[in-house]
């Protein structure tokens, strides 16, 4: 039984407080003070009347509440509800007391939450994930492909249709191009940002072997250039799980949504160029993303413009330039190889590791994360591009690598193989660039033997063929073990006072 009637008496009579109260009744302090808030409420003062027993008093400071039916009881509007969950910082319990304040007679919290959840479950699976505005977009290519025709010789190519979505308005994003690759797959991220005017917090692509280089449930390696163009944006990698597509339901359905609303329509057109297809494509996902929704509100263009352009983050200046990433280690001669180009870096890194970075027209070389060198961007094979203050003043730190070493080396093989090497080296700018080539002579004897690499030399000279190259041939088809024309050997002595040829005394 409440003990009110003592806590009346003693308050009112006695003058005690509230805490002295509840030590000399056994009960809470808080308690007490709900009993004298009510009994203020009801209007009740001190002697209570006669006729009013614990039963009746019990009644009058605790009424049943009042009980509305269920039908009765406002009902929130869940795709209000679901929709402003996806704002940062909004949830549930915020929604819910939002909600009491407009309806104080609607669903107590417990009840709110069943309620909301029921109605999720109504929607396709799909869309059970809540996306935070301007958090995440999703990104993959479609399994259906869009022909193009030459215009000349009438053959058909396939096109690849790549697809991008935003988590929390699904605004669309679509073009089509010639590969998956790694350029391709670059450009089309640029160009969804660009379609956006912002860039998103986190990406998430399918395991494309363009964007992840070793797939992995926990730390899949990306590739260099996607990493660098995420970076660039501000933006973070991660993703979906092999095989799990829930990860990326949004743009599973996405991809769908595409192939039906834009292929479909497409297949009966007929297209020339990339440039005239995606000029169709872009004027559908136009009416796409205007489209009003089946079962919530509003369309993608207006969930864009109310939840998810305002959060997105300011795209930079420039848009990102692609780049590829290679390893390359410096060789003896301080140059590394990039698609049979030379490029010099400074000689203290000689047979280093390098991370060279190319773009259309530069080449950087980076050590440690530091660019060490940069130069324009050559295609021509077998040619250096040397710059001078990388050369060192003086060899001290790899005297034994001097084109005079070099040439004594060669002449353990004999005197002809010797003279080829001067003339290799003598043939460059700086006999540095030819350290390669000389090593790689030297190196024949290994595969052949001495006598037959000093032989395809004895040739080599007496043909004016002063390279690598030609010897290698020489060497393969047998050429050294036949005999030499008579006028070759006429030619061969004098080779040695040859203009071209500058001799052992050259490097003293």
């Amino acid at each position: 039984m409440r003990k009110i009637k003592d806590v009346l008496r003693l308050h009112f009579e006695a003058g005690l407080g509230q805490r002295v109260i509840a030590r000399a009744l056994t009960m809470s302090h808080v308690t007490v003070g709900d009993y004298l808030k009510r009994a203020a409420r009801a209007g009740l003062s001190w002697p209570l009347p006669d006729e009013l027993d614990e039963t009746r008093l019990e009644r009058l400071l605790f009424p049943p509440p009042v009980m509305i039916p269920a039908d009765q009881r406002p009902l929130p509007d869940w795709a209000t509800i679901h929709q402003e969950l996806k704002r940062k910082g909004v949830t549930l319990g915020l929604l819910w007391e939002e909600y009491q304040s407009a309806c104080p007679e609607g669903y107590r919290y417990s009840r709110f939450c069943d309620l909301y959840r029921a109605w999720v479950g109504t929607l396709r699976l799909s869309m059970r994930q809540v996306h935070v505005a301007g958090e995440k977009l999703f990104v993959d290519y479609a399994g259906q492909t869009l022909p193009i025709v030459d215009r000349r010789s009438g053959e058909i190519r396939v096109a690849q249709l790549f697809v991008a979505a935003l988590g929390a308005s699904s605004q669309t994003f679509a073009e089509v191009t010639w590969t998956q690759g790694l350029p391709d797959w670059i450009g089309s991220h640029t160009r969804a940002f660009a379609f956006y005017g912002g860039a998103p917090q986190i990406i998430i692509p399918d395991n494309l072997k363009s964007g992840v280089t070793k797939p992995c449930r926990y730390e899949p390696e990306l590739n260099p250039t996607y990493a660098e163009m995420a970076a660039h944006y501000g933006c973070v990698v991660i993703p979906a799980r092999v095989r799990k597509p829930r990860d990326k339901a949004k743009v599973e359905v996405a991809v769908q949504v595409a192939e039906r609303f834009i292929l479909a329509r497409l297949r009966n057109r007929t297209f020339f160029s990339l440039a005239e297809a995606n000029a169709a494509i872009r004027e559908l996902v136009e009416q796409l993303n205007r489209r009003p929704f089946k079962t919530l509100p509003g369309s993608r263009q207006q969930l864009f413009d109310t939840l998810d352009r305002p959060a997105l983050m300011p795209l930079p200046a420039q848009p990102y330039q692609f780049a590829e990433w290679q390893r390359a280690r410096v060789n003896i001669d301080y140059h590394v190889e990039v698609d049979g180009h030379y490029y010099s870096v400074p000689y203290a890194l000689i047979k280093e590791q390098l991370d060279v970075r190319l773009t259309a027209t530069t080449v950087e070389c980076l050590h440690k994360g530091q660019r060490v060198a940069s130069h324009l961007r050559s295609f021509e094979r077998g040619r250096h591009t040397t710059v001078a203050e990388h050369m060192p003043k003086s060899h001290r730190a790899y005297a034994e690598w001097t084109p005079q070493r070099l040439v004594n080396w060669a002449a353990k093989t004999g005197p002809s193989t010797a003279a080829l090497a001067e003339a290799i080296l003598a043939s460059r700018a700086h006999p540095q660039q030819g350290y390669r080539s000389v090593l790689g002579l030297i190196r024949l004897a290994k595969t052949y033997s001495p006598e037959r690499l000093e032989a395809a030399c004895v040739r080599a000279l007496a043909l004016g063929a002063c390279r690598l190259k030609s010897v290698a041939s020489i060497l393969k088809t047998g050429l050294d073990r036949q005999p030499l024309p008579e006028s070759a050997d006429s030619q061969l002595s004098l080779l040695p006072s040859h203009d071209n040829i500058r001799g052992a005394t050259y490097y003293h």
